[in-house]
């Protein structure tokens, strides 16, 4: 056996030793992170990583991001926000990322960094009746990374996340609006209905905001925007029951 393999042999049975001790018990395991190498570090991290052990693979590849002069640093710090990604611990996941953009803006994988932090923010947004504070949040990363990877491999499904993202905003218009309205604050819930309808949209959103304008119309006895609201409904809408119940309601509050 030559020297380099028998060099190489070594290294392997070294860093299946220490996998062996560090998974003895947790003890064991942050003695022993204390004394190995960075390359060590690094080797065990990649391993646990592609185990898909990723909160073990995270320990290890933080440890290496501490050694900010190690060769290392790029992928560990790369790797850690896509360790926590893997364990849907988004927050963290896009604070890594975007370490990693400030300290490697020129990486061959900040693409993937920038796309990822509109995917946690994806992952994080709320349903359509809370704050959409993270829906915004991810319309706004997936245009920066748009704008910097015009031509990425993901550039569709960026896409179609600003696409699901701002139907999500218009949704929250509308349980505004609808929440106004049984408030019986008509003004307020006209002025959300209103930015939906104006949009021009075909959808459930356009259908029934044109359909609660149209209420609230016939409840302030204002006959000419009520009908005008109805035929609306009429012309896009003939088939569905929100066009239905304002011909009945309308025929009733206008004899």
């Amino acid at each position: 056996m030559n020297r380099r393999k028998y060099i190489n042999n070594l290294s392997t049975v070294s860093l299946l030793l220490i996998l062996v001790l560090m998974q003895v018990n947790g003890c064991s395991r942050n003695r022993m992170k204390k004394t190995i190498s960075v390359d060590q570090k690094m080797e065990l991290a990649n391993s646990y990583y592609d185990q898909s052990k990723f909160n073990r693979a995270a320990e290890l590849y933080l440890d290496v991001v501490f050694e900010r002069s190690s060769k290392y640093t790029p992928t560990a710090q790369f790797r850690l926000a896509e360790s926590y990604f893997n364990q849907k611990r988004f927050s963290e996941a896009i604070f890594e990322y975007q370490e990693f953009i400030r300290l490697f803006p020129e990486h061959s994988n900040a693409n993937i960094a920038y796309f990822r932090i509109g995917e946690c923010y994806m992952n994080t947004s709320l349903n359509a009746h809370y704050s959409q504070y993270e829906t915004v949040a991810a319309i706004d990363a997936f245009e920066v990374f748009l704008d910097r990877f015009p031509f990425d491999e993901n550039r569709e499904d960026a896409l179609n996340y600003i696409q699901e993202s701002q139907y999500k905003l218009l949704e929250k218009k509308y349980y505004n609006g609808y929440i106004y309205y049984k408030l019986y604050d008509y003004s307020a819930a006209l002025m959300y209905f209103d930015e939906i309808i104006t949009l021009g949209n075909r959808n459930d959103l356009d259908r029934k905001s044109r359909y609660y304008a149209a209420l609230i119309f016939t409840e302030r006895n204002n006959k000419q925007q009520a009908e005008a609201m109805m035929q609306s409904l009429q012309n896009y809408y003939p088939e569905e029951s929100e066009t239905e119940k304002i011909e009945r309601i309308f025929s009733r509050s206008f004899r």
